[in-house]
């Protein structure tokens, strides 16, 4: 079946479809209401949404398998498999919905979905989340909820593995609940090849009072996919977030975010960077919203884009929606080339353009890769990226090279140091 039949579907016909119960008649509604995004929706207009919802796919049944003692979390197609004994694992369907998200895919997801997967750590917890995705030309959904206790922190490194899942559509997310005065720190790397499957991420945060979320997510790849998120900010809540996107072939990938500031003093940082060639297509469309309850708020947001060529495109649109006086924020956004001063300084040293080029984009991307905490989680974000951009056969060289790798960093480190990127 296309998603795209659901277009003429009534909330009961929906629910039949995908054999779900009528607890989830308001998420029917909520699609019908909205509608399925195409390409005339605001937050999907610079997305391939309409060739992702015409993928002709199979329906996956889930069933809930035993869970294996693990030092990482694994998810497969949508079920866990795998788990530390440090981390409550539960299936359920009794969690607090957003009624309220822009995105309908959102909704669609929660329905298609079977379960939810619910994660409760236990205390403190350091997390490593893997997915596999393994089933050819299938819609798989499947949502996991995170409930972050008070008083604790939570760090967790979210990568997806090398999937055979050619030609499927993943409808998947977060619903994270994170109580007051905690912290989660969510790092998510991610490479997507055009033969791979597609991806559509949609993912609700709420932060309650003085909790705090650190968010960075890296994706690379040649695929078109597309994450959105809402944030809820409470009272003296902080969002700190960041998004590194290397794009290539025709992809057409990126984020959409809204960040809701609802408490006082709440404050919000996001900073987007993206490169793109080949005829690529970047997305950041990002919304900070100041509810008239949020005085004394702080919400700053960026963007920055390098076009490797002249066929890729930046659709850039950082906003601010404003309803008070008494606040602090910023937006904007920068789209541009190579800077031709800084490749003729290179140059002029006896750098070749070609790596003088690669030198500059890795200094740009490694601004964001290193402040992720954690050394080792830094050399396999740099693995990632490295291998997207310069390709497999340039990394064998690098792997079986004395010294080349040493140089390469070195040489980023120069590069940092002379022109003022910010580490």
């Amino acid at each position: 079946m296309k998603l795209s039949e659901l277009r003429q579907s009534t909330a009961s016909e929906i629910l039949d479809l995908f054999g779900a119960d009528e607890s989830k008649i308001s998420l029917a509604e909520e699609l019908v209401k909205k509608g399925l995004p195409s390409k005339k929706s605001e937050e999907y207009r610079y997305a391939d949404i309409e060739s992702a919802l015409s993928l002709e796919l199979e329906f996956l049944k889930q069933s809930m398998d035993d869970i294996e003692p693990c030092d990482k979390l694994i998810i497969t197609d949508g079920v866990v498999t795998h788990a530390p004994e440090s981390v409550s694992v539960r299936y359920t369907s009794a969690i607090d919905r957003d009624m309220k998200h822009f995105d309908p895919l959102y909704y669609l997801g929660h329905i298609a979905s079977e379960f939810v997967l619910a994660l409760e750590p236990r205390g403190d917890e350091s997390l490593k989340i893997v997915h596999r995705l393994t089933k050819i030309k299938t819609l798989i959904a499947y949502r996991v909820a995170l409930f972050i206790a008070p008083n604790t922190q939570v760090n967790i490194y979210e990568s997806f593995d090398d999937c055979s899942a050619d030609g499927s559509l993943v409808l998947c997310g977060y619903d994270a609940f994170v109580d007051r005065d905690a912290t989660l720190k969510l790092i998510k790397n991610q490479t997507l090849d055009s033969q791979n499957y597609r991806m559509i991420a949609s993912h609700r945060f709420k932060i309650e009072k003085s909790a705090t979320i650190d968010l960075a997510t890296f994706d690379f790849g040649s695929a078109s996919s597309l994450q959105t998120m809402k944030v809820e900010l409470g009272e003296r809540a902080h969002l700190e977030a960041s998004h590194l996107l290397y794009a290539s072939g025709s992809a057409k990938r990126g984020t959409v975010s809204k960040i809701l500031h609802i408490g006082e003093h709440s404050t919000s940082n996001q900073q987007a960077k993206s490169i793109l060639a080949d005829k690529a297509r970047g997305i950041f469309d990002a919304l900070i919203k100041v509810e008239h309850s949020a005085k004394y708020t702080k919400a700053h947001q960026g963007s920055k884009a390098i076009l490797l060529e002249m066929g890729p495109y930046m659709a850039s649109k950082p906003q601010l929606e404003i309803y008070i006086d008494e606040l602090e924020a910023s937006h904007g956004s920068t789209t541009g080339q190579l800077d031709s001063k800084q490749l003729f300084y290179l140059r002029s040293r006896g750098i070749s353009e070609v790596e003088a080029k690669k030198m500059l984009i890795q200094a740009f991307a490694n601004e964001l890769i290193d402040k992720v905490a954690g050394r080792s989680i830094q050399e396999q974000l740099h693995i990632s990226f490295d291998k997207a951009f310069y390709g497999e056969a340039r990394m064998e060289c690098i792997d079986t090279c004395d010294g080349c790798e040493d140089a390469l960093v070195g040489d980023t480190e120069e590069i940092n140091r002379l022109f003022g990127f910010s580490q």
